[in-house]
């Protein structure tokens, strides 16, 4: 029911103004039963004093035992007034309420107008700073936020589908060709199949990396304490290129979280240190803890990077250089910035001056740990 909460506001409004007024008869009541009859609510008619002298032995009227049955008859106009009172209050308090809940109306109806097609418009709150200024505008900050998601929603879209349509275009390519190829043999058939197992394998690798990307974003499947040098450690065990110099400086880093997602997110950054790199170039990577974080700093040469470029980096399917037939998907920093924001941890990136990137990752330790 719409005016549900406008009732209840009038009838709160209407019930204090009754228990006022009750409590103020009240008073009264016990005012007029213990003050002196003179000040109390006796009849001036019952006060009039004689213009002659009584006789003697008349006997006087006794105010006092009047006093227990007059303050009941000089109620009644207070409470018909009191009467008159509640339902005076119960139309001014439907009135107030009304008021009081206008804008919330008035954003109630402009929400309902705000759909996917028209996300960017907002309520706009005009007026004094109060608490419905202050809703209105957490509620505008909650659309722009939406806003950016679903931008980032149809970017990534978009973006997969022309991924994955290019593998698709190769494939019925190949298995085009040697069909209108009358004098195809095994030896083309063969080598076709074998491009396409290639593909097959890129599109799966790309495949697995969006399933990543879309399950790290906002979840983790599991909270343990880990040291986030024994995962780097053991990363840089399986990787290594004879050109490029690897410089570890390992100290313990614990750390809360997932195992398997942080374990993911320093294999792409070291993937990425080192796959876009320089002929005899250099990797440095540390980790270290101190006030309570724990910190993965990984720093590469490489191609000189505009800094302007470093943040799309880390959005889906953005590469420096783009060639179709190289292996990586773009994916890689963006799936290293979704499992930071699942764990809470703070990723800073900036250009090199002669070179490649450097990327920090900090972690908040359990109870500063």
């Amino acid at each position: 029911m719409p005016s549900r909460l406008r009732l209840r506001l009038t009838l709160l409004h209407c019930l204090m103004s009754v228990v006022s007024g009750a409590l103020l008869l009240a008073i009264m009541y016990t005012l007029a039963r213990h003050l002196p009859g003179d000040i109390g609510f006796i009849p001036r008619d019952n006060q009039a004093v004689p213009a002659d002298p009584l006789p003697p032995g008349t006997r006087v009227p006794n105010h006092a035992e009047q006093r227990p049955d007059q303050p009941q008859i000089d109620l009644v106009l207070p409470t018909a007034a009191l009467i008159i009172l509640g339902l005076i209050s119960l139309a001014l308090g439907w009135l107030i309420a009304g008021r009081m809940l206008r804008p919330v109306r008035t954003m109630t109806e402009r929400l309902r107008q705000i759909s996917d097609h028209n996300v960017h418009e907002r309520l706009m709150p005009t007026g004094p700073e109060d608490e419905l200024k202050n809703l209105a505008g957490t509620i505008d900050g909650l659309l722009g936020r939406l806003e950016v998601a679903l931008d980032a929603h149809k970017r990534f879209v978009a973006n997969a589908a022309h991924e994955l349509r290019t593998p698709l275009t190769v494939e019925h390519a190949l298995l085009e060709e040697p069909l209108m190829d009358p004098a195809a043999d095994v030896a083309s058939f063969r080598a076709n199949f074998e491009r396409l197992l290639a593909i097959n394998e890129q599109r799966t690798r790309l495949l697995e990396s969006l399933l990543t990307l879309a399950g790290s974003a906002h979840v983790r499947d599991r909270d343990e304490p880990f040291d986030l040098a024994s995962v780097v450690a053991r990363t840089l065990e399986d990787r290594g290129r004879e050109d490029v110099e690897i410089d570890a400086v390992l100290e313990p880093a614990p750390v809360v979280g997932d195992p398997a997602l942080v374990d993911r997110l320093v294999a792409n950054l070291c993937d990425n240190a080192l796959h876009y790199n320089v002929d005899r170039g250099r990797v440095e990577i540390s980790t270290g803890h101190s006030n309570g974080t724990a910190v993965l700093r990984i720093a590469n040469t490489g191609p000189v990077v505009p800094p302007e470029k470093v943040d799309e980096l880390f959005e889906p399917f953005q590469r420096l250089h783009r060639t179709a037939d190289d292996g990586h998907q773009g994916l890689g920093l963006s799936i290293v910035r979704a499992i930071a924001t699942a764990h809470g941890a703070t990723l800073t990136a900036h250009a090199r001056v002669h070179g490649g990137l450097t990327v920090q990752v900090t972690f908040e330790t359990a109870q500063g740990t």
